[in-house]
């Protein structure tokens, strides 16, 4: 009773006030007109209770009262009491203010009753009083924490209907909410509808759509937006930082995080183990392990103690040098320093026991700490399933995920997405179709029949959104949250990657149908297609040869608004080449890289010119220039149009791109080499076959046996060029080639030393 503690002498006051007949006259309105009507002996709780509604009128301004009001019914389990006295004084004609509900609103969601403070906030109508924006904001706070980004949407328009006005408190959650939404547009526009409200934001606004765009790859945007922050005097936090920080940390761009860092210097800030934890997250996926290490000791000559969050990145980074043990060891470590690890820990050791083969220890791991409920995590059988897909035991697979819901374990929509890869990649579609139907249907069938059948079906996002809002303006948000809980826990929604799974399973099945069913189904249920999904369709109806088909995909694509990646064009340059149709597959790559930012159309215009005039060593120079400049080179469209060369047998474009990035020290791939090489043997230009090859040697790549054994056959067959096959396969024992390739080629050498040998005797006898 210590909480009440702090009212008792309030309350007597209160008792005092009460029996006095004439109480102050700025206190006359919050007074009960007759004692008769409240009770004729009120028990002192329900007094204190009524008192504490009555004092809202005098503290509407001031949060830290209803937080202690809140804290009080909480303490002393005063909910029901509370709201019986807000009816008595209803009933007694006192003005019900909207902060006295809110505090019972605030108690319900202190000891998690959530269901109980939306019903609360939708009967504030009972009691004739209106919901202010504190109200709303306190709504709002708690659907966004529950994820239910749907009903906040709903009540936020509900706010703006009943002409409340919605306060910076109220734009920071929805923008935060629009970011972890994944929609990035919601929250500009948001931050564009304060600005017309004249609300300035702050720090916090800020941050929070930084985080959207980073979170989207979007790190240049967040920069602008950033500068655009600062002109507009909104100075930075260490959050800010550390949200830019970690986005160029994700993408690989280590050199910009640490030159944004001399930034944060210069503000007067100091890296906080945030920042540090990103940098060195940074580092280990960039395999840069001796920066990582060095960063990591840096965080205790700061004084900067590690969290369990920074432990887990170092046993991740650990686990992906295969330095297992070590990682094993941080788990000690952490115990000592009086950090418990967490599941994520666990699931890290468990994932690098997996990734270097050590199979029963990861699974021996996962059967010891499943003793304890807390870690029944879907993510360490989901690591599980994923090996055991990767080594092609889906049997044992389905036998982790069927034991999931047995032990009360959930399985996620990655965990789902696994099963079904590993399904498909064992050639079992039907079997994986049909764990797409579990999925969606779930633990409440009935739900879901109620839901995809009639006219007030919903199948995707915008009726599902609409369907909330008409439930809360007619007053049934109770109704609402629900409905959005009881859709939340009755299934495993399918996301992108789940058909994008399926969709790739049919397309390698050579089932083109099923995926275009696949493809319309996802868009009727509100997936936008990613360039994924696209570039999956287009391999697949290239396969088939459906040429003209995938063409419309790809126009569907730019028509649809979704960013092409190199992945779609990466699809289409390759089967034009394999069509011997090269010039349009470079065309095709200059278009792609036309709808890259920053890049200047007249460089590349220029580079068109140069190829259509035939000039291909200066188009393809100007081309790794371009790249150079831009820092996002990649191997891939040069390989594919290197082999496009070979695959049109014009060996010699395709040795003047082998020659570019020779010179610009760029090591050409073994695939490459191979095509060259069978192109070259065509052509009778052995020279340079042995040249190719030369360089394969020299740079560690061991090709297989059908080209080697192609090019010495070649050699053999050819009137002067016997005597390299020998000095071949020399050098290929002198680089440790594979015992099986030298068999291979010491049989082919030596019948050519033999027929070397006939045909020098054969000449002495000529001579002679």
């Amino acid at each position: 009773m210590l909480a009440f503690s702090k009212f008792r002498k309030a309350a007597e006051i209160s008792c005092a006030f009460r029996r006095n007949p004439k109480p102050p006259t700025h206190l006359r309105r919050f007074s009960v007109p007759s004692e008769e009507r409240v009770s004729p002996t009120p028990q002192l709780p329900l007094r204190f209770c009524i008192w504490v509604a009555l004092k809202f009128e005098t503290f509407s301004a001031h949060d830290d009262y209803c937080n202690l009001v809140s804290q009080v019914l909480c303490s002393n389990n005063w909910f029901s009491l509370y709201w019986e006295g807000l009816e008595l004084l209803k009933k007694s004609g006192v003005l019900i203010t909207s902060d006295s509900v809110r505090a019972l609103i605030g108690a319900y969601w202190q000891v998690g009753l959530a269901e109980k403070a939306i019903e609360s906030f939708g009967r504030m109508s009972e009691m004739g009083c209106k919901p202010d924006s504190h109200a709303y904001d306190t709504i709002l706070d708690i659907a966004l924490k529950k994820e239910l980004f749907v009903l906040a949407l709903a009540v936020y328009n509900l706010m703006l209907k009943s002409s409340c006005c919605p306060t910076e408190i109220t734009y920071n959650m929805l923008i935060d909410g629009f970011c972890r939404s994944d929609n990035v547009k919601g929250a500009l526009e948001m931050l564009d509808e304060m600005s017309q409200r004249d609300i300035v934001p702050s720090a916090i606004t800020f941050t929070a759509i930084f985080s959207g765009l980073c979170h989207g790859k979007r790190v240049d945007e967040a920069h602008r937006l950033f500068n655009v922050m600062k002109e507009r005097g909104c100075q930075p936090d260490l959050m800010s930082y550390d949200v830019l920080i970690n986005g160029y940390c994700k993408l690989g761009r280590l050199e910009e995080a640490i030159s944004f860092l001399r930034l944060l210097e210069r503000d007067g800030l100091a890296l906080g183990l945030k920042g540090y934890s990103s940098l060195i997250a940074g580092f280990f996926r960039a395999r840069r392990y001796n920066e990582a290490h060095a960063w990591y000791g840096r965080t205790f000559k700061e004084g900067i103690v590690p969290d369990v969050v920074l432990y887990t990145i170092m046993i991740r980074g650990l686990s992906s040098e295969g330095r297992v043990g070590e990682a094993v060891k941080m788990l000690g470590e952490m115990t000592q320093r009086g950090l418990v690890p967490d599941a994520v820990c666990y699931n890290e050791v468990i994932k690098g026991l997996c990734d270097v083969g050590l199979l029963d220890r990861a699974r021996s791991l996962q059967l010891e700490i499943s003793e304890h409920e807390w870690f029944h995590n879907a993510c360490t059988h989901t690591i599980l399933i994923c090996d055991l897909c990767k080594k092609g035991m889906v049997g044992k697979a389905q036998e982790i995920f069927n034991q999931m819901e047995k032990l009360g374990c959930l399985p996620s929509v990655v965990t789902f997405n696994a099963l079904m890869d590993g399904l498909c990649k064992a050639g079992q579609l039907e079997e994986a179709h049909l764990l797409l139907y579990k999925m969606e249907v779930g633990r409440s069938p009935s739900l879901f029949f109620r839901l995809s059948q009639g006219s007030d079906q919903v199948l995707d996002s915008v009726s599902l959104q609409k369907k909330v809002e008409q439930m809360c303006e007619a007053g049934q948000i109770l109704d609402a949250y629900k409905f959005l809980i009881q859709l939340a826990d009755s299934g495993v929604m399918p996301d992108i990657v789940t058909y994008n799974v399926l969709i790739n399973g049919f397309c390698k099945a050579s089932k083109i149908n099923g995926a275009l069913k696949l493809f319309k189904d996802m868009q009727n249920k509100g997936l936008a297609p990613n360039s994924v999904t696209y570039g999956t369709l287009i391999d697949g109806l290239f396969r088939v040869g459906g040429e003209e088909d995938a063409f419309k995909i790809h126009e569907h694509m730019l028509k649809h608004g979704c960013e092409p990646s190199f992945e779609v064009y990466r699809a289409l340059m390759t089967w034009l080449c394999r069509k011997r149709k090269v010039s349009q597959a470079f065309s095709l790559y200059l278009e792609y890289l036309k709808n890259l930012r920053r890049r200047e159309d007249d460089s590349i215009n220029a580079l068109e010119e140069y190829f259509l005039k035939g000039e291909v060593e200066q188009a393809f120079r100007c081309l790794l220039e371009l790249d150079f400049r831009f820092r996002d080179f990649d191997l891939a469209p040069y390989t594919i149009l290197l082999i496009g060369f070979c695959q049109a047998e014009k060996v010699d474009e395709a040795l003047i791109i082998f020659s570019v990035l020779d010179k610009f020290s760029i090591n050409i791939n073994p695939t490459s080499c191979v095509h060259l090489i069978k192109g070259l043997c065509a052509k009778g230009r052995l020279d340079d076959a042995v040249d190719i090859f030369l360089y394969t040697l020299d740079k560690g790549f061991e090709l297989k046996s059908r080209v080697c054994e192609l090019l010495l056959k070649c050699l053999i067959l050819s009137q002067d060029k016997k005597e390299y096959a020998i000095d071949l396969v020399h050098r290929m024992k002198s680089t440790g080639y594979h015992l099986n390739n030298l068999v291979v080629a010491e049989r082919i050498v030596y019948r050519a030393g033999q027929a070397i040998q006939i045909d020098s005797h054969e000449r002495l006898n000529n001579t002679d």
